[in-house]
């Protein structure tokens, strides 16, 4: 089967398929092929929490803005929002998931100790 017909790859160059999923003809940078790999398991569990952390939110009919923070914080991590990965060199990389890593663990610190608690 050829590119042109493969789902998701709409006849872009492999290049484009390293960096965008197309899912339903919408466009979704993806993750950081070069994050280590007990970083981005890091970061995907903080995306998860703070998914999870969202529908409860909203199922108790209050402002997610908390947890969001959480999803924003690890979708930056991972590269998928901010600065695409592809314009910056490993340094950049590096900085990039290591503050968004720093950022989480405060907001575990700060939901430890009562403050700003994003849990489900």
């Amino acid at each position: 089967m050829s590119d042109e017909t493969t789902p998701g790859h709409g006849g872009t160059d492999p290049v484009d398929d390293e960096r965008w999923l197309v899912v339903d003809g919408r466009r979704w940078r993806r993750q950081d092929p070069h994050l280590p790999e007990e970083v981005a398991a890091e970061l995907l569990s903080h995306l998860g929490r703070g998914r999870s952390a969202v529908r409860a939110y909203r199922r108790r009919g209050e402002d997610p803005a908390p947890a969001r923070r959480r999803v924003d914080l690890a979708k930056h991590g991972l590269g998928e929002r901010g600065t695409p990965w592809w314009e910056q060199d490993d340094e950049a990389r590096r900085a990039r998931w290591q503050e968004a890593l720093d950022e989480l663990s405060a907001l575990d610190r700060d939901e430890a100790s009562g403050e700003d608690d994003d849990r489900a």
